[in-house]
């Protein structure tokens, strides 16, 4: 549950325009589509997707860490990691139960001769679009486990893209899509007020004291 009063007290250090952009932000921001990025080796290729995610307005990205380890730059993120959650696996068995749990199919894009073209894909259920390596691709596990496959159409020599081109084209296709369309693809009100607590305390500097300060004039 929201303290709606601790919010309150937040954003009025704020100023006017960060909370009116943060409610223009919010307005457009989804978790009918979550993306998922596989064992990816090279850190900027996972920091740029989380800026795709951010950019065209998917508010989760879920990162299975089973082999590297974590390998987010936030340099290349360019502080894409304040308005995207973060959701960390270190298994992919662990990372498909909980997004299963959710309600999201399982959605593995590949470059397969029989997946479906993205044009084509039907964007009224909740999915997770998991991505791979552009070497390796995604593991068996996924492949075994997926509801459907996705593939983005090309007519050139290249049979495959880099992953963060990939995400960026496939997530700036079907947000558009999403937003174009009469499903409920909109967070929640609850959803709402939980970003705008979590954007205005990573936007206030020396955070920890403010809100020791207020929770000692406030006490619960």
């Amino acid at each position: 549950m929201i303290d709606l009063d601790y919010l309150a007290f937040l954003e009025n250090i704020l100023t006017d325009n960060r909370k009116s952009n943060f409610l223009k932000v919010l307005e457009n921001r989804t978790k009918h589509f979550t993306v998922a990025v596989e064992d990816v080796f090279q850190m900027h290729n996972t920091s740029a997707v989380m800026r795709s995610c951010e950019v065209f307005g998917i508010q989760e990205l879920n990162v299975i860490e089973q082999r590297f380890g974590k390998r987010i730059d936030k340099e290349i993120a360019l502080g894409a990691q304040k308005w995207v959650d973060i959701n960390r696996f270190d298994s992919v068995s662990g990372c498909l139960a909980d997004l299963k749990s959710k309600g999201y199919q399982i959605i593995a894009t590949t470059p397969h001769e029989n997946d479906c073209m993205l044009e084509d894909f039907d964007i009224t259920k909740p999915s997770a679009l998991f991505f791979g390596t552009e070497k390796e691709g995604l593991s068996k596990e996924i492949m075994d486990n997926a509801d459907g496959f996705l593939k983005i159409p090309m007519v050139g020599f290249t049979e495959s893209l880099n992953i963060s081109v990939s995400a960026a084209i496939v997530i700036q296709s079907l947000t558009n899509r999403l937003r174009r369309s009469d499903i409920d693809w909109k967070l929640s009100e609850e959803e709402i007020l939980v970003k705008r607590l979590d954007w205005a305390k990573n936007s206030i500097k020396d955070i920890k004291r403010i809100e020791a300060r207020y929770y000692q004039e406030n006490p619960r």
